[in-house]
Formats: structure tokens, sequence, C-alpha cells
């Protein structure tokens, strides 16, 4: 075979490839030489940040990994937690916020495709799909365009493979104008032996590639995600992959099957970054080496070069260890399912990655140098918050106009209380999400319990394969979470924030939370701002998963997800860390939703007294075109305490409904506990001389659940409250009726309004907007 040639490249060569100048001179430290085209992309896309986290590695160390649940924690496909009884459940998140700005219906669809593969690579049966989302404004017709792809593909790529996508989150800001972000995340339940991990063991074993074939789409994709977006950014539509959604569900069972014969040793995802990524990080998790030979690989274009073979992440395709002897057992399976399989190369003692074509060397790197001994960089960390934030601090709710029991003036306009509330009804991020997953498949698998929008958390069945339905009563609630805004105005407090919702929407279904995984999508690390940011979220998120007992067991760190204003400066989004959460239901007949059930039913107010904040709430953003001030605090004591009463609450069957304080804080919470079932309510809150009218309906709070309880057992629940948590709970009003009434504690009127008002408001806003 013929030696790797040492031509030297030029800088736009190397930049073209992601890579700065200092990276290159350490590959060719490494290399002892300098790398050929087919070597440099392949250093380009593993020495990316959304291959090799250079920039957030350090700052995840932080994370607590472990826990008497975790079965698999970061470092593989995905995270794997044990239900007990036997059952065992997979589950990650992962980003396509790039590829579906550029080409919103295949990077949507894409995204879903992959992150089901990292779920059945472990060896288990996907059950549930789940997504958070950000968008631009409505009123912008590109918004728009993106907004109608993105849920297009996700409806399409999971209807078609048979997965029902269950729940998730859907937020409009102008932050994401030009960067939507699109994470997806989904579960799965184990069906082998043995958890499928992906390190490489058995010098000699033979490497299949199994699944669909290699073509030219998907090129450079993770190098694609890992750079800003500007004008130039729609000519890269060749990075972004194209789906197959029913060869992904015959590559499923295929898997599934191949696997429990026990002849697969190894088995790795080719998602971004394709041949190079599986065949590296195999190779580097086994501390040995593979050899793969292109020319084996199935090809549904012509005249590709080892570049493009190597680069492509063309998708529905698998590398898999197997036991030596036993690999036409295997291509047999996939035979039988219509798929591809190949034995293209071996496990080899030498701990490199060998790639050879057409009798050639087309490329020999170390594994380690491509999948762990990457770049990192340890960068300094601002003294003191930047400009933007202490001058949002620096607002307070006494610079909006007075208000009185009527109402306020917004600008030149007076507008109720009944209108506010109204107005924040129809507001996108508030407002009904139907549009969006009437378009899903919810109830294939026939295993979903709460379908979406009917509760804070999605409940799925745990059913194995062979159980009828009537025998399992174990199940698994999941959500996804983060109000960004309040992570860009203090991103310590509002990562914690992220997570203590997470899992109050969990309890607030009767569900224990377990674990989570996160999807860190953030601007450029490399401004001051932007790392500051990305660091102390990151010190958020660790502080409140240790404070919760939710152990992170993988996700995915999403950088660069910027673009270039008018004047060609780079505006980032929001930081958005947004937490992906499992919890366990021992029993699914004692779980419930936010609506409520009964006339007649008593509403009580779980958690602190403290005041509501109108800083960083959506009343401030929507109503007044404000952003500032600082987001509410979590007290983790009162959080524990009111999470552990409500579940406790649920599975006494005392709590009827249970729906927590989010944006648009208690008036907004309580319309959406209206809407449910049509059903009104009577509240009263106490007023005081020292708090706006705007705050105690508007203003938003941690820690603070609204949940209703029949009559009957009122002498229980409350002996039960004042034994649990003191004195940091009320009873508020009665479920019943049309209308929706607030009244102060000496009964006088803030807001009345008829429930079908507010629902028209809240069911039309989106579809509504999309007619424009």
């Amino acid at each position: 075979m013929s030696e790797i040639g040492s031509t030297p490249f030029t800088a736009e060569e190397i930049a073209a490839e992601g890579l700065k100048p200092e990276e290159y001179q350490e590959i060719v430290n490494r290399l002892g030489r300098h790398p050929n085209k087919a070597e440099l992309g392949m250093f380009g896309v593993m020495w990316s940040e959304h291959c090799c986290y250079k920039n957030s590695r350090p700052l995840l160390k932080q994370f607590p990994t472990t826990g008497e649940r975790i079965l698999v924690g970061p470092g593989e496909n995905a995270g794997v937690v044990d239900l007990g009884n036997g059952l065992q459940l997979a589950f990650k998140i992962e980003s396509h916020n790039h590829p579906s700005a550029v080409e919103p219906f295949q990077g949507a669809a894409t995204g879903v495709g992959g992150i089901l593969r990292d779920i059945f690579t472990m060896g288990a049966r996907p059950i549930a799909i789940l997504n958070s989302l950000r968008f631009g404004d409505l009123s912008d017709a590109r918004t728009r365009r993106i907004f109608q792809g993105v849920v297009e593909g996700i409806s399409n790529y999971g209807n078609c493979v048979g997965v029902p996508t269950v729940a998730g989150e859907v937020y409009f800001d102008r932050a994401y104008q030009g960067n939507p972000l699109v994470n997806a995340m989904a579960l799965g339940l184990m069906e082998t032996q043995e958890i499928v991990k992906a390190g490489a063991s058995g010098v000699g074993n033979p490497v299949l590639y199994v699944g669909s074939t290699t073509g030219r789409d998907g090129m450079g994709g993770a190098s694609f995600a890992s750079a800003e977006l500007t004008d130039k950014s729609m000519d890269d539509r060749p990075a972004v992959q194209v789906g197959d959604p029913f060869l992904e569900k015959s590559l499923i069972e295929a898997c599934l099957e191949a696997f429990k014969t026990g002849a697969v040793v190894a088995a790795q995802d080719m998602g971004a970054a394709g041949i190079t990524c599986s065949t590296s990080e195999m190779a580097a998790k086994g501390n040995l080496g593979i050899e793969l030979n292109l020319d084996k690989i199935p090809v549904r274009e012509t005249g590709m070069v080892p570049y493009e073979y190597l680069l492509s992440e063309s998708q529905e395709r698998m590398l898999f260890v197997a036991e030596k002897g036993r690999e036409q057992e295997l291509i047999d399976i996939f035979h039988r399912w219509e798929l591809q399989a190949v034995v293209a190369g071996e496990v080899i003692a030498e701990p490199i990655v060998r790639i050879l074509y057409q009798g050639e060397i087309a490329a020999e790197i170390p594994a380690t140098a491509l999948a762990d001994n990457t770049p990192i960089y340890h960068r300094e960390l601002l003294e003191e918050p930047p400009e933007y934030a202490r001058k949002a601090w620096d607002w307070k709710a006494e610079s909006l106009p007075a208000c009185d029991y009527e109402g306020l003036f917004v600008g030149n306009t007076y507008k109720t209380w009944n209108d506010l509330l109204l107005q924040l009804l129809d507001t996108p991020t508030i407002a009904s999400k139907y549009w969006v997953y009437r378009q899903y498949d919810r109830q294939v698998q026939n295993n979903t319990i709460l379908l979406p929008g009917g509760a804070d958390a999605a409940i799925v069945r745990v059913r194995p394969l062979d159980a009828k339905p009537s025998e399992c009563k174990t199940g698994v609630a999941a959500t996804t979470d983060c109000n960004s805004r309040y992570v860009y105005l203090d991103p310590y407090e509002g990562a914690k924030a992220a997570v203590a919702e997470a899992a109050r929407n969990l309890s607030c279904v009767g569900a224990e939370p377990l674990a989570i995984t996160d999807n860190l999508n953030f601007g450029s690390p490399e401004q001051a701002v932007g790392y500051w940011q990305l660091a102390n979220a990151c010190r958020g998120v660790a502080d409140a998963c240790r404070e919760l007992g939710t152990p992170v067991t993988g996700g995915n760190v999403s950088l660069y997800n910027e673009t270039l204003d008018s004047n060609g400066v780079p505006q980032a989004i929001y930081p958005t860390p947004v937490i992906g959460m499992v919890g366990l239901i021992p029993d699914i007949g004692k779980v419930c939703g936010q609506a409520w059930q009964n006339e007649g039913d008593f509403i009580y107010l779980l958690g602190s007294l403290q005041l509501p904040t109108l800083g960083a709430s959506e009343y401030l953003a929507t109503i007044h075109n404000t952003v500032a001030g600082k987001p509410p605090t979590v007290n983790f004591d009162l959080e524990r305490q009111v999470q552990a009463v409500c579940r406790y609450g649920i599975r006494q069957g005392w709590i009827n409904s249970a729906h927590d304080l989010a944006e648009g804080g208690l008036a907004v919470a309580l319309a959406e506990a209206c809407i449910g079932n049509r059903l009104g309510a009577e509240v009263k809150v106490a007023v005081s001389d020292t708090q706006r009218l705007d705050e105690i309906l508007f203003g938003e709070v941690a820690s603070n659940i609204v949940v209703s309880v029949s009559s009957k057992i009122v002498a229980d629940w409350e002996d039960y409250l004042r034994s649990n948590l003191a004195n940091n709970w009320q009873k508020i009003g009665t479920v019943g009726n049309s209308s929706l009434k607030i009244l102060t504690d000496d009964n006088l009127s803030l807001i009345n309004v008829k429930i079908d008002s507010a629902i028209e408001c809240w069911q039309q806003a989106i579809e509504k907007r999309l007619s424009i």
C-alpha cells in the first residue's frame, strides 16, 4: 500500500474544515506529518464543538452523574436508569438546530431519527418522543415557514416510524429569530439482557456496516452545527441530512433482533461525523483500533472519494463489532429486513483508525486523537456580571404604571385585568399548542396515558413487548423544560429554576423524579458574555441536580447559536439549557392532569407565600415589552417539600388536579386549569399595601403548585398539609360555574372572565398568526 502524503494545507483550506491554525499545528505534531485531505476532514468534524465539547467539557465535569438508579451515565449513546422489577429505561436529548434553520423539514425529521438511534443502539425499544422548540416572532414570514416545516418534519418521522410524540414545549421569542432551536428527546425500554455499549473488544472481531447506503448528504454536518449561522448558511443545504423513517423502523427491528442473539459485541450509531465518529469512538472506548475498508461500504452515489465517505452523515446507518464466526448470522437478520449488512473491517490491536480505499491507506490516525484526547479550552470567567445583566437587575416594579383594582394604563391605553389575562392567553408561548401536537401520532403503541396538553408532564405505560396492557401498572413520566428568559437575566438562578420546574412538572402528575438529560443551547463561548452565561448555567444545573437527587445521564451541547445582524455583529440566542427529565410512576392508575375535575372541589395553593416577582416574567415581556429584573429564586428545602406533598396527595387519591405556576403566574395557571374541562373557579387572593395587584395576578414564583381536592377529604388533607408544609399552603377557592373569578380577600373583583372567552383566545392564538 502507498504511503500517505505530507503536503501542507493553506489557511483557507484549514478554516474551511472549521479548524484553527493552532489546531492544525497540533494535528501535525500528533501525526508527525501533515494530514491528507481525508484526515483533515476527520479532524475537522471530530474536533468540532458538536463532537468533542472543547469549550464545554471542563464545565460538564461538575455535573453529578451517579445514583442508585443510574445504570449508564454520560459517555454512551444514551443514559439508562433502573425502574425496578427488571425494567430499565434508556433516554437522551439531542439538538438539530442549524440544520432546521436551513432545511426545517429534514433538519427536524433527522433530529428525531438520530435521537431514536441513540436509544435503540443501547438495546432499547423506543417508546416515546418529546421535543423542545424555540422560534422567533410568528409575525415574521421566515419564522412561520421554519415553524411549520419543523413541526411537519417531527410529525412525519415520528408518525412513520411508529413512536408516539407525547410531550414537549414550544416558545416564541425574537431572540430566536434567525436561529431556531430544535431539541429532540426519546425514551426506550430495554429489551436485551445486557445493555449494548459502544466500546470495541476482541482483536480480530469483524466490524459490520449495517442499515442504509452512504451518499453525499449531510457532508460535514458536525462542523456546520459548530459555526454561527450567516447569510451563506443557506448554501450549506448539503450539510443537512435526509431521513427515511420507514427504513429506520426496519433498522430498529433488525438491531433489536441482532442484539438478542448475543453476537453483537458493540454497537454505535453513525450520527454526527458518520463513519469517522463511529470508528474512532468505538476504537477509543475499547482501547483498541479499527481498520475499515471503504470499498466494502454500500453506496448510493458513484465516484465518492474517502473524504466524502468519512464525512457523510447519511442517516439510518450503524456500525457493529460482532463475534468472529457469527457475522453471517447477523447479516442474514439485516437482509431479512431488506437492509444493507456487510463486513467492512475488523478490530485491530494497534489503537488507531486505519481507513483503506482502493488498495491504499486513505487515512491512519490514533483513535484517541479523534475521540477523547481532543482540544480543550479553559476560558476565563468574567469577574463580575456583564453590563446587560447589571442594568437589568436594577429594574424595579415601581417603574411600571400605577395600577388600581380595575387595571392600569399600558402606554396610552387603559387595560383591565380581564383584558390583560386574555392578552396573555393569546400569547403564542402561553397559548394552546394543539396546532402543533394534533399533527403528531400521540397514541401509537397504545401506551400513552395522558395526552399532550392535558398535564404538566407526559405519562407512558412501561409495557414489555410480550406483556398485556392490563398486566402493566408501572409508568414513566417525562418532560422538557427551560425558561430561557430567566437564564438570560440570571444564568445561575435560571438554570436552577429549569431543573426545579422539570421536577415539579413530574411531581404534578405523581411521578418521582429520577434523572435528567440536558441540551445546552448557547451562543459563542469565545465571547466573554457567552462563556459567562454557559459557565454559570452549568453551575446552576449541577447544583440543582444535586439538591433534587436527579443525576445527569448525558445530553448534548450546542454552541455558536447566533446570527449576524445588519451590521455584521453576532447576535446570540437566549442561553437555553433545556432539561429533559424522567420520573417513575409506580401505579398508572394514580395520576392526575392539570384541569379541574369536579364542581365543588376546593382549590389549594401549595408553596411559599413569598411575594411573586414581575422580574423576568411573561407579563413584563408581553404587556410592557420589557425584559428586565431577576427571575424567581428556588428554595430547595421548600421545593422538595412541595413536590413530595403533591406526589403523596396524588397517590393517596386526594388530589384531583395539579398544575404548577409558570409563565403568567397565578392568573394564567388558574385559567389553564379551567380550560381543560370548561370548569370555572372562584378564588380569593390576599392584598396588601406593599404589593402591586399585577404582581399578585401575573407575578412568577418558584415552588408553587395549584391543586384541587374533593370536599369529602378536606380534613385528612389539611391535617397532612399542616404536618408536612407548615404554613406554606392556603385554601384559595372553589371549582365551579362558567367563569374564572379572582377576588380580593375583601370581595372586590379583580378578574371575571368567561371560560368560553378564555378558550377562544387561548385556542386560536397560533393558528390565526399562521394565516397572516
